[in-house]
């Protein structure tokens, strides 16, 4: 099937996933994973109406960027950023999703004080405490966002989060209701350059769970690009 037809079912899906949560669907963002898409395919898929497109790779956002394929779309770097790379990035995208350590926040908000600019972040957060994932810990969470007033070129918009790999359906129902609720203390609490808007969780096998549990945006790649060939350099 083509891509537009794949973001239709999926935007069918969401919906329903939405109504029977009680949401608006509207309330949900649909994010394009474009890792290893070339530039005709992020095209497709923003002129099929995703909200926006999220690239893994420096290399890839940095190339995709200089043919301009992600015009008419915000762009969102949603992959483990490394700190040496930052200048690749900030400034370049919308929002950075994958904000997982106090030593990347501060390259961050440093870069973002040197271009004069605010950056808008969501912090990656290790929901499972799985040793092969970054991330900060529910714990380290707090603890970040009372410190984020030291960050004045940073602004912290929201969680995402990755929970296993699930082989049945609700699986990662717990994980996701505790970032959801994580969001909840958070925006009680009322820190400095943090509004908790964007709860980025949910991927192509367990987005619709994530609707269920509070997701304001999925990140979906495999259904809407079909399977990734790893063996392609």
């Amino acid at each position: 099937m083509s891509i537009a037809t794949n973001i239709a079912k999926i935007r069918e899906q969401m919906d329903r996933a939405a109504l029977a949560a009680g949401r608006d669907p509207s309330e949900i963002l649909l994010c394009a994973a474009t890792k290893m898409n070339g530039a005709d395919n992020v095209r497709q898929a923003i002129a099929a109406g995703v909200d926006c497109c999220g690239e893994n790779r420096v290399q890839e956002l940095t190339a995709k960027l200089s043919q301009d394929a992600y015009r008419g779309a915000p762009v969102h770097f949603i992959g483990h950023l490394q700190t040496n790379k930052v200048r690749q990035v900030v400034g370049k995208v919308d929002l950075i999703q994958s904000v997982d350590s106090e030593r990347l926040l501060q390259a961050i908000d440093k870069e973002a004080a040197r271009q004069g600019i605010r950056q808008d972040i969501l912090l990656e957060v290790n929901v499972a405490g799985e040793e092969s994932k970054s991330g900060f810990t529910v714990a380290e969470v707090g603890k970040i966002m009372e410190q984020m007033y030291l960050y004045g070129n940073t602004f912290v918009r929201g969680l995402m989060a990755i929970p296993p790999i699930c082989q049945n359906p609700g699986e990662n129902n717990k994980f996701f209701q505790e970032i959801c609720n994580l969001s909840v203390d958070i925006t009680a609490k009322k820190y400095d350059n943090v509004s908790v808007d964007i709860l980025s969780m949910g991927m192509s096998g367990d987005f619709e769970d994530a609707i269920a549990c509070g997701s304001t945006m999925i990140r979906v790649g495999t259904a809407i690009f079909g399977a990734r060939d790893y063996s392609v350099k």
